[in-house]
């Protein structure tokens, strides 16, 4: 079979077969390229500092809008609601949150409790000895606010740890009504507008706001599958061609084979019943 490839004409054929699947191949890679294209413009605003109340309500569900915008409460903190969540990075260092109660002013009953709360992560910590107790008094703090993360079981944790920062799971410890979000604070200041710092050994936190998703067109990517599939149809399709010239000529030499074998035995039988030998 390498003979007949070996032909000019298939030789050709095969470049032209060649030639084809890249074309086939850099379409296939265009439509990759599409199916993921940035989500178009998009004005957001998580980074203009709105009241808690304009975006997130208690009792209400945490949405996607809600998340990573930059907020600003006014209350106090309830220093006796105070917990520590293991296992947080901090330019790669390993430690814990300070996360602490923080009861809003003004905030709407839930279930007909009063006192709604907001954890609040105020700082990151080395080790559990450096946990200090909260600013007291009135506070209006300013941070980032963040959806709830999933509870997580464990079983080696100190009183007053939590493995995360579950607002289920906080609710259920404290037993307050909650928001359904915390904040990562980034300033906190008295009602005169004064800043007041945080304690000694605890580290402000840096939490950036999350890159939009990129939406992924499933259409594209069926088209650029589609693709791959034509440009190696067209190897095929040469193979196929080469193959059956190939096997036409294996037929015609078995043809011309049986007919030489044929014409000797017809010779030798018309020589026995007395024809010319």
């Amino acid at each position: 079979m390498l003979r007949t490839a070996l032909k000019p004409q298939w030789i050709a054929a095969l470049i032209g077969a060649l030639v084809v699947s890249w074309v086939f191949v850099a379409l296939s890679q265009w439509q990759f390229s599409r199916s993921v294209s940035e989500a178009p413009p998009v004005t957001r605003t998580i980074e203009q500092v709105k009241p808690l109340g304009d975006v997130l309500r208690p009792g209400e569900v945490f949405t996607a809008p809600a998340a990573d915008q930059m907020v600003t409460v006014s209350g106090r903190y309830d220093a006796s609601r105070q917990v520590l969540v293991r296992d947080r990075l901090q330019d790669g260092r390993t430690g814990w949150w300070v996360v602490t109660a923080f009861t809003v002013d003004g905030a709407p009953a839930v279930g007909g409790e009063r006192g709604t709360v907001i954890p609040v992560a105020r700082g990151w910590i080395a080790s559990p000895g450096q946990a200090s107790a909260p600013p007291s008094g009135a506070l209006t703090l300013t941070g980032r606010l963040l959806p709830s993360e999933a509870p997580k079981a464990e079983h080696d944790l100190a009183p007053g740890q939590i493995a995360s920062v579950s607002v289920a799971q906080l609710i259920n410890v404290w037993d307050v009504p909650s928001y359904a979000g915390f904040v990562s604070v980034t300033a906190q200041a008295s009602p005169a507008g004064t800043p007041v710092p945080a304690a000694a050994g605890l580290e402000p936190l840096s939490i950036a706001a999350q890159p939009l998703e990129q939406p992924v067109n499933w259409l594209n990517i069926f088209y650029a599958v589609e693709w791959v599939v034509f440009a190696g149809f067209s190897i095929f399709l040469w193979w196929r061609l080469v193959r059956d010239d190939y096997e036409r000529t294996q037929d015609e030499l078995a043809d011309a084979a049986a007919r030489e074998q044929t014409t000797p035995d017809a010779s030798k039988a018309s020589s026995e019943t007395g024809g010319t030998p």
